[in-house]
């Protein structure tokens, strides 16, 4: 795919997370609780699309149509998701957005990041190996780290605690304040509101 502007306008949204009750509340599902509190603010609902292998819905922000999709796979298959939908829309990894958990901030951290590493993440190594570029927007909610590697898999795939979570819902909120200028490709203006705290 072509390389396109370093401020390019964000014209998809992917919130990972894990499909299923059993993951609900989970810190790994951050990225789909973004979503859940995109279409609480701006009406909406997520549809089942086969073709994308997850869930697609579409919200008005700023006077912008925006996608939003949540892959139906687990973590580390989110790049099919991905890929279909880019593939099918000819649409620049560039300009899609990925919203997923991190867990080198602690909960109540947001930061934005373009391109880059996975950082162990498995849902991000895979949408890199699905696109072929990690040339990709990420928006990053932390939700803190227990200590050791050893427990970060149960760690990530059980629920935060009510303070923690009230936190990951703050950090959310604010990320949900600067997607505006995220959609006008006013990037500089999006980094200074989420990465001055």
């Amino acid at each position: 795919m072509s390389a396109v502007s370093a401020n390019a306008p964000i014209s998809l949204v992917v919130g990972l997370g894990n499909p299923g009750p059993r993951y609900e509340a989970t810190r790994h599902n951050a990225g789909y609780w973004l979503l859940d509190e995109l279409l609480r603010r701006h009406g909406g609902a997520l549809r089942s699309e086969r073709k994308f292998h997850g869930e697609l819905g579409r919200i008005r922000v700023a006077g912008h149509e925006l996608p939003l999709l949540r892959p139906s796979t687990y973590m580390n298959h989110s790049g099919r998701a991905v890929a279909a939908y880019a593939g099918f829309f000819r649409l620049a990894p560039a300009s899609i957005l990925v919203v997923h958990d991190e867990i080198d901030l602690p909960p109540g951290s947001v930061r934005l990041k373009r391109g880059g590493g996975h950082g162990g993440h498995n849902g991000l190594r895979d949408i890199a190996a699905a696109l072929g570029t990690r040339e990709f927007a990420r928006l990053r909610l932390g939700v803190g780290h227990p200590g050791s590697s050893d427990l970060v898999v149960p760690y990530v795939l059980s629920a935060p605690g009510k303070a923690e979570r009230a936190a990951i819902d703050d950090a959310i909120a604010e990320a949900c304040e600067a997607l505006p200028w995220l959609l006008e490709g006013e990037w500089d203006r999006a980094f200074q509101a989420l990465h001055s705290g």
